[in-house]
């Protein structure tokens, strides 16, 4: 099921701002966001649901100590994810 990945403007701010500090995981982010829209349990993106403040949203792995928090959204065309945030375990936690 291929999913539509819509990004808030919290997710482009912290992805442009991650990105200028880390220009070489532009390649790997790609492939993470395809895979996510592919099949967002696939076992490489280690996808959970979180808890507490964040329960309404799921976090996946782009990378060793990189997380996209997202939700699942229902939309008249099918089921979409709304990317909310990516960075660092500390960062989006």
């Amino acid at each position: 099921m291929n999913r539509e990945l819509l990004r808030s403007s919290a997710f482009l701010r912290s992805a442009r701002r991650f990105v200028k500090k880390h220009p070489e995981i532009v390649r790997s982010l790609q492939r993470t966001l395809e895979s996510l829209a592919e099949d967002a349990f696939q076992p490489s993106l280690k996808t959970h649901k979180l808890k507490g403040e964040l329960a309404e949203s799921w976090a996946c792995s782009a990378g060793y100590d990189l997380r996209i928090v997202f939700k699942f959204l229902q939309q008249e065309s099918g089921e979409a994810i709304l990317l909310q945030t990516i960075g660092t375990h500390d960062e989006v936690y």
